[in-house]
């Protein structure tokens, strides 16, 4: 579990503690923009015009997604209170809304999405309370086969933008462009390096909008017939608080959608970490907390403004790995420049004329990397063979489910085909194996204080455990030095707290694999232990000798420490072999 140079991420160039140049952080945040804009403001589109909904309603509703996505993309990145991830975390429309809010508006008008949206906005913001609750079906094997998920849910509609090229033009300009755009993106990073390893997707972008438009690809007309400034012509549609029949019907749906967008975001929020900073570090779950609270008030917001629900995008995972630069002020930088883009219909016009093959080109690049980026996070959590059955199933059900090899004929009308999306029925199928595995594993617990008078309670305890499990006094010894010594470490960094001796901490123990599971639940410090004795070999201060020594005889007892850091709850996972 050592950290050495070996371990370092050389590509990370700026940490999100760190600040880049205005210059680079600033045109970072420009080229996520001009590449994500698309989406924000072409699925309203698709959504509103599929329900049959008014010019005027369009125009607003694309207005407010553009801003409420660039507001919150700026609050994952600050990170206000309790509220928000501190990394970049781009926020853009909920790809999984799009069927139930076609039929919102069908059936009950923008009023009545507009009500729906803030309702389901309710679940991502009191999940992100207590997230630690889920912590044993939301694990890294679940979150990652989601995250290899992601691409194949996406791709259809990618490799369809290949096509959609106007009429009259060559047959061979839409080819050209994407490889164009595809050979100077993949050139850039694999042999470039420094600025140019930068620019790279912008590049890219620009190149094949440069032969695009040679072919007549680029949408000059769009950008020649849009205002320079100005507020859309439409008005707030305000709330529908009849709470009619279709209302009923359609808030179960709504809610589903909001689960699975929370998953996403959850996804996104560990991912990001795994890619912005040059030493690994234990995933911090009050960061995943942020970005599912930041979730809710963007969902929150989009219902309030009128327009279709959001969610949090992975796309600023794969611009991070790409480029090596997670500092927030990228975060903050594409948060502005989107809210400058909802005030500047001509620059929108700019980017939304940007070629589709172009555009189709550019997200292969960085679906590519986010598939590899979910498989090493499932690798990395250690496989046996139970994680590698629910990453296996779960991944190749998505790819059945999304592809309509499974079943179509129930699964079109199935809550409301719902699972026909690869990401969604992957991702089910993973938490129930998951959670299938947890329910059935025995365990045993105990709660008492969290002090040293504890440890006669957890000493028996634990012996009748070992006693149960058939393991002999050897066994039990190591497992009651290895509690021991977490109990320790635990209320050594609880410190000096007022509030102390009123803190309780729960142990959890289960039998597993020939070892046994010894899970310790406390509301504690700041400082992560799987981050502390990662770096044990590194130099230490002398006032904490005493406790590195604690965290070594711990990291020789146990074979395996994880440590889960939520608001107000800590919780260390220890496996000790028999």
């Amino acid at each position: 579990m050592n950290t050495n140079d070996s371990d370092r991420r050389t590509g990370v160039r700026y940490q999100p503690d760190e600040t880049p140049p205005m210059a680079l952080a600033f045109g970072l945040g420009l080229q996520l923009a001009i590449l994500s804009v698309a989406a924000t403001v072409l699925v309203p589109a698709i959504i509103i015009r599929a329900a049959g909904g008014s010019d005027a309603y369009l125009s607003w509703a694309v207005f407010a997604a553009v801003a409420v996505c660039g507001a919150t993309t700026i609050l994952q990145a600050v990170r206000f209170g309790q509220i928000g991830s501190g990394y970049v975390l781009l926020m853009s429309i909920s790809g999984a809304s799009i069927a139930i809010s076609i039929t919102a508006l069908a059936k009950g008008g923008p009023a009545m999405l507009a009500t729906l949206v803030v309702i389901s906005s309710l679940v991502p913001l009191a999940l992100s309370a207590r997230l630690w609750l889920l912590r044993r079906i939301l694990t890294p094997t679940v979150t990652g086969t989601v995250i290899m998920l992601i691409p194949v849910t996406v791709i259809p509609h990618v490799f369809g933008m290949l096509k959609d090229v106007p009429d009259g033009v060559p047959a061979v300009a839409a080819p050209l462009s994407a490889l164009v755009t595809l050979l100077v993106i993949a050139g850039s990073v694999l042999k470039g390096t420094g600025t140019w390893r930068l620019w790279a997707p912008v590049i890219g972008v620009v190149a094949g909008s440069a032969i695009g438009g040679i072919f007549g690809l680029y949408d000059v007309h769009r950008i020649a017939e849009a205002s320079w400034l100005g507020l859309p012509p439409g008005t707030w549609p305000g709330f529908d608080l009849d709470f009619a029949p279709v209302f009923w019907t359609l808030l179960p749906a709504f809610v589903l959608v909001a689960l699975i967008d929370t998953m996403q975001t959850i996804s996104a929020s560990i991912a990001i970490q795994h890619v912005s900073w040059r030493h690994p570090r234990a995933v911090d779950f009050r960061a995943v907390q942020g970005a599912v609270a930041a979730a809710g008030v963007a969902k929150l917001l989009s219902g309030v403004s009128g327009t279709v629900p959001n969610t949090t995008y992975s796309t600023t995972v794969s611009m991070t790995e790409l480029t090596g630069v997670g500092a927030r002020s990228v975060g903050i930088a594409l948060g502005t420049v989107l809210i400058m883009l909802a005030f500047l219909p001509k620059a929108l016009a700019v980017i939304l004329a940007i070629p589709s093959p172009v555009v189709a080109a550019y997200l292969a690049v960085f679906l590519a990397m986010l598939f590899v980026i979910g498989m090493n996070m499932v690798i990395q959590d250690g496989i046996d063979y139970r994680k590698g059955l629910v990453c296996g199933v779960g991944f190749w059900v998505g790819v059945g489910f999304q592809n309509g090899m499974i079943f179509p004929e129930f699964v079109a009308e199935l809550a409301g085909g719902l699972l026909q999306n690869g990401m969604t029925a992957g991702g089910f199928v993973a938490i129930f194996m998951t959670l299938l595995t947890d329910l059935t594993t025995p365990r045993q617990r105990m709660e008492t204080a969290l002090n040293v008078s504890a440890l006669p309670k957890i000493r028996e305890f634990l012996l009748g455990f070992a006693s149960q499990s058939g393991w002999d006094a050897q066994m039990a010894n190591r497992l009651d030095a290895a509690s021991e010594e977490t109990l320790l470490t635990l209320i050594e960094r609880q410190g000096a707290r007022a509030e102390k001796d009123r803190q309780r901490l729960l142990l959890v123990a289960c039998k597993e694999d020939g070892g046994a599971i010894l899970e310790f639940v406390a509301s504690t410090g700041e400082e992560n232990l799987q981050d502390r004795i990662a770096l044990l070999g590194a130099q230490t201060d002398e006032t904490l000798v005493e406790q590195e020594v604690s965290l070594r005889l711990l990291r020789h007892l146990a074979s395996s420490i994880r440590h889960q850091q939520y608001h107000g709850t800590d919780i260390v996972t220890i496996r000790v072999d028999a």
